[in-house]
Parts: structure tokens; sequence; C-alpha cells
């Protein structure tokens, strides 16, 4: 080999290797963070008594196999088995013994063991567990022990990189890095957590274990994965730290969760409901309903009335709300600030109650006869005497088909009943049709709409539709 060969060689090499040189001195170092917070992350083997193990309509099957120590929730799906052991996370938040987990990690739990970082194990107590926001707080005796510092999950941004550690099928102490991929995830039967989305590598065993940024502060906690078949798929759902820990607090001060409640039905402001509202854009939770007996029907809060902040804090999207009334303590005087068409923005103050289980599922609307006419694309019917005792409504016109048209882009599907055009009540179908002459030209009418029990906003486009 010549000595100019053997340059070339080197000059293609040095060009090679100097962008990724680059590249690699662009990415983060996490060996620090993790030398310094992995004596705080511990080990929790739990052993359930197979009779009582099992899951409810809230959780999801354990792994079989390898995978079996870790509690995966799907997006509602049924449990396929309850296996007798299982390992999952946790984090130590006190010198005094107090261990920060997941909720399902620990759920039917006959014995929980936490390992240390340092290979001592304890017998822990189970403090108190709340299934709402998957978080269980576990007491083992102990002092001096090292702790995690506390950060701010309201400061993460889109991109930003974050490092869970954690026990992914029984491997103690394992990192694993990614980024926030979202923020204020809102999941399936899950209204009460504003969930921290990333692509950081999450399995079975990682449940209940920190999420870190890189100045070494834990910002949420690893709950959930999105899998079809057990791994890791690149999306991840972490509960935010700030939720986590007042939510500890209360277990620990009280052995359970107390929950504000509104009692009232939210939805997402779309475009065209901006539009008709005269909104700049879609932002809000649109108040939908108000429960009769609920804390907001003794306050000024009205049906229609777009929530754009609570308690100072801005509100994007529906599933927002719920999640901020519900860390705050009932009893409050909680201070709303909303949108109220034709009037502006006011401010008004609810006493929060406390939020009970679920009501039972209620019954769905029954089709009532069609009308003769048809407009937009849609049929409507006078609503009969069984709709009006089963749905609890005296007055509105029921919705029986619905074709390609202005009517179906609006949302509207059969088997609903129209209560409202732009906030007056619809006595019937002929009272529906003389309201909806009245709306100014070029603007959309504003429907309220009752759908089973659920009560939803609509903007439906009349704009250059010739009047009925």
């Amino acid at each position: 080999m010549t000595a100019r060969f053997r340059h070339s060689i080197f000059l293609v090499l040095l060009l090679v290797a100097a962008p990724l040189a680059a590249a690699t001195r662009g990415l983060p170092d996490f060996s620090r963070l993790v030398n310094a917070h992995a004596t705080a992350v511990v080990n929790i083997s739990v052993t359930r008594d197979p009779k009582r193990a099992g899951f409810s309509e809230d959780n999801a099957a354990q792994e079989d196999g390898a995978a079996r120590d870790f509690t995966r929730r799907y997006f509602g799906e049924d449990a396929e088995s309850a296996e007798e052991n299982s390992l999952g996370s946790g984090f130590i938040i006190s010198p005094d013994g107090y261990i920060l987990t997941c909720a399902h990690v620990t759920e039917n739990a006959r014995e929980i063991l936490v390992r240390l970082n340092d290979r001592r194990e304890f017998s822990a107590r189970l403090v108190g567990s709340d299934r709402r926001s998957d978080i269980a707080l576990l007491k083992i005796e102990s002092t001096g022990l090292p702790v995690i510092v506390i950060g701010d999950a309201n400061r993460l941004q889109v991109g930003e990189w974050v490092l869970a550690i954690g026990s992914p099928f029984g491997f103690d102490s394992s990192a694993t890095a990614g980024i926030v991929s979202a923020k204020g995830r809102t999941l399936p039967n899950e209204n009460y957590v504003s969930f921290i989305q990333t692509d950081v590598p999450i399995n079975p065993g990682n449940s209940g274990g920190p999420l870190f940024n890189l100045r070494g502060e834990v910002v949420g906690v690893n709950s959930q994965i999105y899998s079809g078949t057990g791994g890791f798929m690149g999306v991840s759902f972490a509960i935010p730290i700030d939720a986590a820990m007042t939510i500890g607090a209360q277990l620990k001060s009280e052995g359970r969760v107390r929950r504000g409640w509104l009692g009232v039905s939210l939805q997402d402001v779309s475009l065209a409901l901006a539009g008709a509202y005269g909104l700049n854009k879609p932002r809000g939770a649109l108040v939908a309903d108000v429960l009769p007996k609920g804390p907001a029907a003794k306050s000024d809060l009205r049906p229609g009335d777009i929530v754009v902040e609570y308690e100072g804090k801005q509100i994007n999207r529906s599933s927002d709300l719920p999640a901020l009334v519900g860390l705050t303590m009932p009893g409050t005087h909680a201070r709303f600030r909303v949108f109220r068409r034709d009037q502006g923005m006011q401010t008004v103050v609810v006493t929060l109650g406390e939020l009970k289980e679920e009501a039972p599922e209620q019954p769905q609307l029954r089709k009532a006869r069609p009308e003769s006419r048809a407009r937009f694309g849609l049929s409507l019917g006078e609503i009969t005497t069984t709709q009006r005792r089963d749905m609890d409504i005296d007055h509105g016109a029921g919705v029986i088909g619905v074709e390609d048209g202005l009517a179906r882009a609006a949302g509207l599907r059969p088997g609903d009943v129209i209560l409202q055009v732009d906030g007056k009540r619809v006595t019937d179908v002929a009272g529906f049709h003389r309201l909806l002459a009245h709306v100014p030209p070029g603007r959309a009418a504003v429907l309220r709409v009752r759908r089973g029990m659920a009560t939803l906003f609509m903007a439906l486009d009349i704009s250059g539709r010739p009047a009925p």
C-alpha cells in the first residue's frame, strides 16, 4: 500500500468521523444522572393471593411468562389471566421510607417486598392506593434513605430529553432514555390524569418508576404503555409528578384521596363552534350540561359557557379541566374564567363538591316516528312519551335520520334530541325550524343536543341555504 493511498484512506475516514463526532457531542450523557439518582429507585416485588388476584374494569391483564412482572394497562382491554407474583418499580420520596409507585403494581397484594439499590430488602406497608390516578404510597421501616429530587412537570417541553430508571422484566436499575412526545394526553377511561407521553422504552417492570429530566429531577411516574404485544412500541405514558405528589400527600395524611367535583359534562370546542361563538381559535372546555343537583348548579356557571381558565391556569382542551378540579380539595371556592356567548368574559366562583363513585349507566334514547320533511340531510320527529321519561326531558326535536350533508358534518346522529337553537328552547319539530329561520345570515347555529344522558353543543352551518 503506497503512502499516497494510505493518506487518501485517512482523509476519507476523517471526513466520515468528523460529522459523527459532532453529532455525538450534541447528545446528552446520562451517566452522571444515573450514578447520582439510581440509589433512590427501588424494585418492588408483590405476592398476590390467586383467589383475589385479577383486575377491575380499569386495569388490564398482567403479562404471561417473562413479562408477568408488570400490570400492563391497555386502552380498555380485558384481563386474560392473574399471576401470583409480579414486579414493579418505585422511588423514595422521604428519608424515613415513604415510597411512591403505581396503584396497579400493588393491587390485591398479600405481601410487598422492596429491594433497594444496595440490595437491602424490606417488607413494605401499603399506606394507601388511588386507582383513579394509578398512584400508591408505601412505607418501609428505615431512616437516612436517599431520596429523589422533585421537578416541575409544567416546565417540560415537547422534544426534551428524559430518562427512566426501573426494573424492566426484573432487571434492577435499568436506565432507558428518550424524549417527551406530547403533554396533556388524556387516555380512554382516564379522566383525572393528564399524562406525559414519551418515546422512552418502558417495559413490564418499569411501572411505578421515576421519569427524570436532564437536571436529575423527577418529572413523572411511569404508568402505562401502549402495546399490542406486551413490549415497547414507542409510546409510553407517565403521571406528572405534581399530581402524583399531591395524591401521595393525601394518601399519607388520610389514607385515601378526596377529589373536587364540579358536576358538569364537558366537550372540546371545535373550529366550527369557535367561529359560532366569535372566538379567534378553538380553546377551552365547553360546558355541555350542568347536573341539576351538582355544585355547578348552585353557581352562575351555565350550559354553553366555555371555561378558558381555572384558578389562573389556562384551559386549552376539555380534558384539562377534570384533572385540575380533581386535584382541588372539596369545599374550595374555585374561580373560573368563562367565555359566555354575547356577554364575553365572565368570572364565576363555584364551591366544589366531593367526587363520588361513577353513576350507573343511563338509558339510551329510543327512536321517534320520523317527520315528513328533511333539511340539511336531517330527518326529525317529535319525541315520544317514553323518550321524555327515559331521558328526563320535556321538549326537543328527535333526530331520526342523518344523510350526507351539513347535519352530518355538524356531528348529529340518529337518536339525538335537539334541545336548543342559539340558547332558545326547542319545543317541537316546528319550533326547531322557526328558530333556525331566525339565525342571522352567514352565521352557524349553535345547537344544544341530548345524546343518551350526555349533552353536547354543535355548530350547524346554515349559511347560503334557503329558508324552509
